[in-house]
């Protein structure tokens, strides 16, 4: 029987800039996939640039893939070949003033639940 877990590494977090999740230990799945749910944003063109990032014991990272802009309210990927831990890091990035008000001078921030599903 196969084994199934979905983590929750971010819960109503408010990201602004850099940011990297928390590390996620994955060796015994075969399986990754990556939720990610954008509840809030400063501003229709604000947006989330991530990357997912593996690592051989949870403090050395390198990038798995070449990353991928997120726009939409919920975006879904996969990831293979990870080893034996998991990260997003990111950036958020805005276009400027939008439709929905100026982004505040502290920069665009998008308020994201991130979900990890594993499977073996």
């Amino acid at each position: 029987m196969r084994e199934s877990f979905t983590a929750v590494l971010e819960r109503n977090r408010t990201l602004a800039g850099e940011f990297a999740t928390e590390p996620y230990e994955a060796a015994w799945a075969a399986e990754a996939r990556w939720f990610v749910r954008t509840l809030k944003r400063t501003g229709a063109g604000t947006r989330l640039r991530v990357t997912t990032q593996i690592s051989p014991d949870g403090l050395h990272w390198c990038d798995l893939d070449a990353g991928r802009e997120i726009t939409g309210d919920l975006v879904s990927w996969e990831s293979a070949g990870f080893g034996g831990w998991l990260r997003l890091k990111g950036t958020v990035v805005a276009d400027g003033p939008e439709a929905d008000g100026p982004v505040p001078e502290t920069g665009p921030a998008a308020t994201v639940m991130i979900y990890l599903a594993l499977k073996s």
